[in-house]
């Protein structure tokens, strides 16, 4: 296949996906390596600073995208990420202090194992960031790391590689859905970002070859906001949790619900924003769509919508621009659960809006999904936001604002339903998922016969 450029809409670039012999040699080469590896948090402190000075890397991730504002964030946010891990991983990876067991005599203490080698398959709407969320803790744990981004956006690769220092196991190699396949034979745990169906394939794949999988999968999050709550705050919060990265984003807020007594104020407020929100090609900030197809899926839902009933107030279409395809910040009134738009995920910067009746009715429909990753809450309050947030079936829950799991890394949170599986990606936890616990078990009695032998 040839890659698409997002701008031009011209499939410009061929891909070329790593032989699957040379795959193979490049998992054992960072086996090897990972065995023979010191002064690992050093090694990622001069791979971090180059990464957050390097403008060929931020030209790939652009031209991968076709974005900016997004792709300078996304490259900040990856410079802090190793930042912080680098200062975090030596104390939560510190042997925990021995303790008495209940047995008279019996010690225990322990130590962590990391897996040799991490398979990571990431997707193509934050290329850098989804890259290596899972791959530097897995690396600052001790492991090696084997990424396959996604074939969309694998321009960022070359000069992302050119930065990596010689000592440190990280390898990301160009390839499609096959490279991603053999790569789960080749490692001792894999992590997955995208969509459910390939999430399936995933835990299957990784269930034959005997390995855990840690799958972060889609979203439709919902945003509430109740009477009382300041709205032109909501409205600012929820465009942007809706509409950044072009709502590229697993956690873009893709429905929401608003006190029937606000509903009006709250929509006018929103449109009002939206409307000003012009495009990257005219000095905007809303990108093209990356993902090839997915103007189809975008276009569809509103016209199913705008079929059963809804109205559409802001863009509502897919543009031609220059060759790419584009949408509008679209908000939409009139909407159920009757419609796609509401159920299914969109990954578009498109916003409907639902009246509901208080927060009873708002829980109970934010909760009617098969999604769960996360949600927002708007209230008079922090506590009445907090009260509806703890009713909610999501990971994560911003209040008073929206998105914010795609900026605070800090909080461990799991993904309900199907929009994951296995350990959390964020917080002090993460790095639990490379390695594996081992117990010593320390026998000080000094007896020749302790008392429960028979």
């Amino acid at each position: 296949m040839n890659v698409r450029n997002p701008i031009t809409g011209q499939a410009d670039r061929p891909l070329a996906p790593i032989p699957p012999d040379r795959l193979a040699a490049v998992a054992t080469g960072l086996r090897a390596k990972v065995r023979v590896s010191a002064g690992r948090g050093e090694a990622l402190s001069r791979f971090g600073a180059a990464l957050a000075a390097d403008d060929d890397l931020l030209a790939a991730l652009v031209a991968d995208t076709g974005r900016v504002g997004e792709s300078v964030l996304e490259r900040r946010i990856v410079a802090g990420l190793i930042d912080r891990w680098v200062r975090l991983a030596p104390t939560l990876l510190t042997p925990p202090a021995e303790i008495p067991s209940s047995v008279p005599g019996v010690f225990v203490g322990g130590d962590a194992v990391p897996y040799e080698l991490v398979g990571v398959i990431s997707p193509w709407n934050f290329p850098l960031l989804l890259g290596l969320i899972d791959a530097v803790p897995a690396l600052a744990a001790g492991c090696a790391v084997l990424v396959k981004p996604s074939e969309v956006t694998p321009r960022f690769i070359e000069p992302l590689m050119r930065l990596v220092p010689d000592e440190l196991p990280l390898g990301v190699v160009e390839g499609d859905g096959g490279t991603g396949a053999a790569l789960i034979g080749l490692v001792d745990t894999v992590v997955f970002t995208g969509s459910v169906a390939t999430g399936r394939l995933v835990a299957e794949a990784a269930a034959g070859a005997f390995i855990p999988a840690h799958l972060e999968l889609g979203g439709k999050d919902p945003a509430i906001v109740l009477a009382g709550a300041d709205l032109d705050r909501a409205a600012a919060a929820i465009l942007w949790g809706g509409t950044a990265n072009a709502g590229q984003s697993c956690q873009s807020i893709e429905r929401v619900y608003v006190a029937r007594e606000v509903h009006d104020e709250f929509l006018a407020l929103l449109a009002g924003r939206a409307a000003e929100v012009g495009l990257t090609c005219e000095g905007g900030p809303i990108g093209p769509i990356i993902g090839p197809g997915r103007e189809d899926v975008i276009a569809a839902h509103v016209a199913d919508a705008v079929a059963k009933g809804a109205t559409v107030h802001t863009g509502g279409s897919i543009e031609r621009h220059g060759g790419g395809h584009w949408c509008r910040p679209t908000v939409l009134s009139r909407v159920d659960h009757t419609m796609t738009v509401m159920t299914e995920e969109t990954f578009g910067p498109v916003l409907p809006v639902m009246a509901v009746t208080g927060p009873d009715e708002a829980v109970a429909l934010a909760n009617d999904s098969v999604y769960g990753l996360s949600a927002a809450v708007f209230a008079a309050t922090e506590e009445a936001a907090l009260a509806v947030a703890a009713r909610l079936q999501a990971g994560a829950v911003s209040v008073n604002d929206a998105a914010l799991t795609a900026l605070v890394h800090e909080g461990e949170k799991h993904s309900f339903r199907l929009s994951g599986l296995g350990g959390s990606r964020m917080g002090a936890a993460s790095i639990g998922r490379f390695v594996r616990r081992r117990a010593f078990l320390v026998n000080r009695s000094g007896a020749a016969d302790p008392w429960w032998h028979p």
